[in-house]
């Protein structure tokens, strides 16, 4: 099997599961989003990082649905509560849940999501089940922290690069990291390698979150998927206008605070004239060589692991590489 079969194979059994798990019946107002959200689908890819995890130490991912699962059910819950926090009308294209429904059922359909995750990982060996339990509560926390973060960048007149990957951290790597080190804790790896896929999780995270920083200015619109330039239009405190701020003298300084400062603007204008700026500071090629180094740290840390089953291990790779070479 190619790793990429391998890869789809356990995707089709990943959403079996899910399909076919019930969250709840009624009232119908409470679950029937928690279906909803669920069904918008998404890349899957933390769970399928559980999975390959455990395949790396050769144990049968068969054997892990659930405790994968709650990974993919508490991703969604954290998104069905940023969408209430940023006021967003879609995801993934289709109406969000608080516009579907209200603010807050949405609130209360996440609350129940985040116990069924719990629920999920409760057929863990009792032997693992504390370990497991600490450290997704441990993940569960940061990834509020970077939330809250984040929400204070936006009262912030200026952030660092420091305090924006701290965020990001957080908010979206430690859960990349926590996937593939539950699959490792299940599997009985050796500490070390578990940290290490962790460490791999994070870095990768921090790169993946990188890279939609970059998209989201200089992606192909026709494939991108959504609006380019969105972060620009908003003035969000990305990597890439962190770095311009702390670069731009003279003239161009005075041309990225006039865009920064204006309430009522050509959104088309304004994305063209920023992202000229971008280019002539350089923070494409800036953001590539963070995004790189990101990279770099994650496949030394992967090299470094003994549980490696060859066919998980490429796999890993090939979905990993995927990622980071997409375009939307």
């Amino acid at each position: 099997m190619t790793e990429k079969s391998l890869a789809h194979a356990l995707l089709v059994k990943l959403e079996d599961h899910i399909t076919s798990h019930s969250f709840g019946q009624s009232p119908s107002e409470l679950y029937d989003p928690i279906s909803y959200i669920l069904s918008l689908g998404g890349k899957r890819i933390r769970p399928l990082l559980t999975l390959l995890a455990y395949g790396l130490c050769g144990k049968k991912p068969e054997e892990i649905l659930d405790q994968a699962c709650a990974v993919e059910v508490f991703h969604n819950f954290t998104l069905m509560h940023d969408d209430i926090m940023d006021q967003a009308p879609l995801r993934r294209g289709k109406a969000t849940v608080h516009e579907k429904w209200n603010a807050n059922t949405a609130i209360l359909s996440g609350d129940v999501m985040l116990v069924r995750a719990y629920d999920l990982l409760l057929g863990t060996d009792p032997a693992l089940l504390p370990e497991v339990i600490g450290l997704f509560n441990k993940t569960a926390a940061e990834v509020c922290e970077g939330q809250q973060f984040d929400m204070n960048f936006e009262k912030y007149g200026t952030v660092s690069e420091e305090e924006y990957l701290k965020m990001i951290r957080l908010k979206t790597a430690v859960l990349l990291g926590y996937a593939l080190q539950l699959g490792a804790v299940l599997a009985g790896a050796k500490k070390d390698d578990a940290r290490k896929l962790y460490d791999f999780g994070v870095n990768i995270g921090v790169g993946f979150q990188l890279k939609d920083d970059l998209l989201d200015v200089f992606a192909d619109q026709a494939k991108f998927g959504k609006q380019v330039g969105g972060d620009i239009i908003s003035n969000k405190k990305t990597f890439l206008l962190i770095k311009a701020l702390e670069l731009a003298k003279g003239k161009d300084a005075e041309e990225l605070n006039f865009w920064l400062s204006q309430r009522e603007f050509d959104k088309m204008e304004k994305v063209r004239a920023v992202r000229a700026l971008y280019i002539k500071l350089g923070i494409r090629s800036l953001t590539e060589g963070k995004m790189e180094d990101y990279f770099k740290t994650a496949f030394e840390q992967l090299d470094g692991i003994h549980c490696a089953d060859q066919n998980h291990l490429n796999a890993l790779r090939a979905i990993t590489h995927d990622l980071i070479h997409r375009e939307k």
